[in-house]
């Protein structure tokens, strides 16, 4: 499928019926599979220093907000039943909120995390908008950087994950110069009321990121990137908000 070349107006009507209404219909067994903090996002929490505020955009079932007890998540969600999930399981600061328009106030948090959300927005301006959003509300970073120098970062910091399109060994075998912009099936099983079995089907819409375009967007959202990698069928940065006269 390619890329969704449309209007906002379409582009807000093609993600409710391809992301959000799939994620509150699915909620409840989507979250029945997210348990286990990633890797690279528990040690970035839990590298945090105590007393640190910030946000977890697109938090599904909240797994991440007890990952380290010392710092202070707000969470929020698109999904209705994500976060009512996420407050079931005793996450009171989890909220609904659109990544596109975020309800925090500008240069005040310590960081964001935004894992596996970005690349379910349906064109590239949304995209970086989504991106710009979560860096506006971090705290500036004040002093020069270079991404391999080792400064000490005195400003808040995002770490983000989306899809990569580069899956060669995984199951589904996507590569480089294969279709960016793809549905991908979540299957729901099931018992019918006379015992046999039963699947339904709800595909997600999914951008795949191809080696390079995550810096890039964060780069066109005017954030820094100081950290990146490939984890697990994903691609990873982390990035600043530099001062304006830094950039």
């Amino acid at each position: 499928m390619a890329e969704v070349d449309v209007e906002p107006d379409q582009a807000d009507a093609y993600e409710a019926q391809h992301v959000h209404d799939v994620y509150d219909q699915i909620a409840s067994h989507f979250s029945s599979t997210r348990h286990k903090p990633w890797p690279i996002v528990e040690q970035f929490l839990q590298a945090l220093p105590d007393g640190s505020v910030g946000i977890d955009v697109g938090c599904g079932n909240g797994k991440y907000l007890g990952v380290n007890p010392r710092i202070l998540v707000v969470a929020s969600d698109r999904s209705e039943n994500l976060v009512k999930i996420a407050y079931r399981n005793g996450q009171s600061n989890a909220l609904i909120a659109n990544s596109l328009s975020l309800p925090h106030r500008n240069s005040s948090l310590d960081f964001a995390i935004s894992i596996a959300v970005v690349h379910h927005l349906s064109t590239t301006v949304r995209r970086v908008q989504a991106i710009k959003s979560i860096l506006r509300a971090l705290r500036c970073t004040s002093i020069p950087l270079c991404p391999f120098s080792g400064s000490i970062i005195d400003g808040g910091k995002a770490l983000f994950f989306v899809w990569a399109l580069e899956q060669r060994d995984s199951r589904r075998g996507w590569d480089a110069g294969d279709e960016q912009d793809v549905m991908v099936p979540w299957v729901m099983k099931g018992i019918h009321s006379d015992g046999t079995q039963k699947a339904q089907t709800f595909d997600r819409y999914y951008h795949l990121y191809r080696q390079g375009e995550l810096e890039h967007d964060i780069s066109e959202a005017g954030g820094l990137v100081i950290e990146s990698g490939y984890e697990k069928d994903n691609w990873w940065a982390v990035a600043v908000s530099p001062r304006p006269d830094m950039i």
